[in-house]
């Protein structure tokens, strides 16, 4: 069998998958990668006739090399009739508490609110049912009972984030050897819990906002990741993000200060005036150094010719676990929520929405109303979307 196959580009660009995959070295070691991304370092022996799998640890921290090196030491004590289990002392397991309190202590670069929401979650609706059970014997059945219960509650949109951050707990039980499999990562919300009744664009409330940047922040380099963020800052149609040109943006290269977009791209058919704060300019320099040369600020993934796929920002927030809960139109409505809650004025809200007066003349002749009390809540909006969320900008 081939052995030292792999590379480190192999093992940084490993994407996951729906199942478990295991990319192999030779002599029994491949880097395993749960659907969650986490990736872990291990190898198949046989001791006394029986299989046996040794954990080397998570990649990257533990490299390449390192493993290879791992590897051969235990094989050199197997040729020499040691038992590699006995050579060292098994760690002590957490309780799934312990476990929580200990991950989400260390996650430093979230803001305090967030780990807090975190960790009550957990302790609250998860910790009187699987709390005290060794991280390492909990399991899919028990944690989902624990679940259902916040289900049955009602709690049908909290219950998926208390699900992603066990599933959280369980990658880092991983990565310190505790346990080899993810069980939260098992649990498919869409199919395991009830769905709140949403309309045809279903958007999650103010509230809910910071989770979902925060997730958004681990995947920050995707492209749709970029446009979901600045439909957020916008406050624009998905249609109208995703043909965005650079040529619509006023202001100097890297310091824009409005986007103009045409009426021909507009849903009524009016020049539109978007102002940009400071998050959404941030966004749009990184996206400048992303777009291949291409007229359009979002370019499809295949051709720089063509627009993004209509469907890209949709199938993110189904990906990383929104489907039914979010979609790229939603952000109108958490928007306008937001506005109207703070006490801006209507005609400003509406007129960023570009919802059109009852007078289209007056619409056509007032393309510019309330400019400056747009310009000040869109910075507003920015600055609050970014506090909590940890994503860098803000």
């Amino acid at each position: 069998m081939p052995t030292n196959t792999l590379t480190d580009t192999a093992c940084r660009s490993a994407k996951p998958g729906e199942k478990p995959r295991k990319l192999f070295d030779g002599h029994g070691m491949f880097l395993f990668v749960s659907p969650t991304g986490a990736k872990v370092w291990r190898m198949s022996y046989r001791l006394d006739g029986k299989p046996q799998t040794a954990t080397f640890g998570p990649y990257p921290l533990v490299t390449l090399a390192e493993a290879r090196a791992k590897r051969d030491e235990l094989r050199k004590q197997l040729l020499l009739g040691e038992n590699p289990k006995a050579s060292r002392a098994a760690p002590a397991v957490p309780t799934f508490q312990a476990a929580s309190d200990t991950y989400w202590d260390g996650r430093l670069d979230i803001t305090d609110a967030y780990r807090m929401n975190a960790k009550n979650g957990i302790t609250q609706h998860l910790g009187p049912h699987i709390g005290p059970v060794p991280v390492s014997q909990v399991s899919k059945d028990a944690l989902l009972n624990a679940l259902l219960e916040m289900d049955k509650a009602g709690l049908l949109v909290y219950v998926r984030s208390v699900r992603g951050w066990a599933s959280q707990v369980f990658d880092w039980a991983i990565e310190r050897g505790y346990r080899q499999d993810n069980p939260a990562a098992l649990i498919k919300p869409a199919k395991a819990f009830r769905v709140p009744a949403r309309e045809s664009h279903a958007a999650i409330t103010p509230a809910q906002v910071h989770t979902l940047m925060e997730r958004l922040k681990f995947e920050d380099q995707l492209q749709s990741v970029i446009a979901c963020k600045l439909l957020a800052l916008t406050w624009v149609r998905t249609v109208e993000l995703r043909t965005m040109l650079w040529a619509e943006l006023e202001g100097e290269v890297d310091a824009w200060h409005t986007w103009r977009i045409p009426a021909g791209k507009m849903k009524r058919r009016n020049e539109h005036l978007v102002p940009l704060s400071r998050q959404a300019v941030e966004l749009l320099a990184i996206q400048r150094m992303r777009c291949r040369g291409s007229k359009y600020v979002f370019p499809g993934e295949h051709t720089i010719l063509r627009p993004m796929s209509e469907n890209a920002v949709l199938y993110l927030l189904h990906r990383i676990g929104y489907k039914g809960e979010m979609t790229g139109h939603g952000w109108r409505s958490v928007v306008s929520t937001w506005a109207n809650e703070r006490g801006y004025p209507p005609d400003a809200i509406e007129r960023q929405l570009a919802h059109v007066p009852g007078d289209k003349v007056r619409a056509a002749y007032n393309r510019a109303a309330y400019l400056p009390q747009r310009k000040e809540m869109l910075q507003d909006w920015a600055d609050w979307l970014y506090a909590d969320a940890g994503c860098g900008q803000g």
